[in-house]
């Protein structure tokens, strides 16, 4: 059986699940989010617990089912809490700040960058502009938007430059070797 698939997922008091037929749907204080499940997984809603059931022990039907079950998971902890990156601006001059609700980077290029938020999406900047949060309920926007920002300057190896994710490792490399003389 599928470790991550037969845990059951609580629903939280403020958020409410509703089942019909293969869309799931989940409403909560962060906004609402739905999903179309596999036709082959069945979902189950009881006493504010919701559980997934897969038809037969089949390998993609376990696959499916812990991914069907993670998939409910993120809906309903994004309408309920919601997610955040956070993207580290490294080199010299390189700032963010929002205006209104666009987000505006200064990355090293002759003019700035204006990021517009897609809906559901919000952008705030701290620390003298070197850090940048993106928070909403849709996990995979998040992480789009991220990588979206992310791919203007992407971490260089030699100096460390670009824009990383907070925790990211970026692998250094020596420069050149010189001149011996």
């Amino acid at each position: 059986m599928s470790r991550v698939g037969k845990k059951p997922i609580p629903v939280p008091a403020k958020v409410t699940v509703n089942v019909n037929g293969q869309e799931v749907t989940v409403k909560g204080p962060k906004g609402e989010l739905s999903m179309m499940v596999h036709p082959e997984m069945s979902v189950k809603l009881d006493n504010g617990t919701v559980h997934i059931e897969r038809p037969s022990d089949e390998q993609n039907h376990r696959a499916l089912h812990g991914l069907t079950r993670a998939l409910v998971n993120n809906l309903v902890t994004g309408v309920s809490t919601g997610f955040r990156r956070t993207l580290k601006l490294e080199g010299v001059g390189y700032t963010s700040e929002v205006r209104g609700k666009t987000l505006v980077l200064k990355l090293g290029y002759s003019h700035e960058i204006p990021v517009e938020p897609p809906p559901g999406i919000a952008f705030t900047s701290e620390e003298k502009g070197t850090l940048i949060h993106i928070d909403g309920a849709d996990k995979q926007l998040v992480g789009q938007v991220a990588a979206n920002i992310r791919e203007w300057r992407p971490p260089e190896p030699y100096l460390g430059k670009g824009v990383r994710y907070l925790n990211e490792v970026v692998r250094r490399k020596a420069g050149k070797a010189g001149k011996a003389k």
